[in-house]
């Protein structure tokens, strides 16, 4: 029955932190509407591996240096802001400059996507404050559970977007940018003030 609930808890916290990337995944699809499953299985698996990451940066953090991740837990939302707004305010820019569609939507690159992982995992370094009673492999089980149901999900999204990018064309680029835009002040808020 522990065993149980520990497998429940766990999918439990990889679908409440999945759901910003889950959003971003969207966001690709419906950016990239052509995209191939090779690489919606990369976007979905840097996210899936930046959810099990930081969980268990934040539990090392908490049996290392706790001080230091506390004061640095208030820069978290701004850090999440900046980079969704920079991502998503380049995918707005160039969807306004292909507003009829004629060209294919540039696909969110390497770096693009390092930077939306972290942005959209950010938040799960806190993860690691609730899992500290945890031993090493309980946090490390905990954390891949949490990245296998962010995979799963992101997957999902991208499914998604892909489907409906295919048919808002020129308009997907647009979509996709004001999502993580919002998504970026979404985070920022509940950091910030909640």
């Amino acid at each position: 029955m522990e065993i149980f609930l520990f497998i429940l808890n766990s999918i439990l916290f990889g679908v409440g932190l999945a759901m910003d990337a889950f959003s971003v995944s969207l966001a690709n699809g419906l950016n990239e509407p052509k995209i191939k499953k090779g690489r919606m299985c990369i976007i979905a698996g840097i996210f899936g591996f930046f959810q099990f990451f930081m969980p268990l940066v934040g539990w090392i953090c908490i049996h290392t240096i706790a001080k230091a991740f506390s004061s640095f837990q208030s820069f978290i939302p701004w850090i999440a802001l900046v980079l969704l707004l920079y991502i998503g305010g380049k995918m707005l820019i160039e969807g306004i400059k292909n507003k009829d569609g004629d060209e294919e939507t540039a696909a969110v690159g390497k770096r693009g996507l390092l930077l939306q992982g972290i942005a959209t995992s950010i938040d799960a370094l806190s993860v690691g404050f609730t899992i500290a009673g945890y031993q090493v492999e309980a946090a490390i089980g905990e954390s891949l559970i949490i990245g296998i149901v962010t995979f799963i999900i992101s997957f999902l999204g991208l499914i998604l977007g892909k489907k409906f990018g295919t048919k808002l064309a020129g308009k997907a680029s647009i979509l996709g940018g004001i999502i993580l835009i919002l998504i970026g002040a979404e985070i920022f808020i509940k950091g910030v003030f909640f």
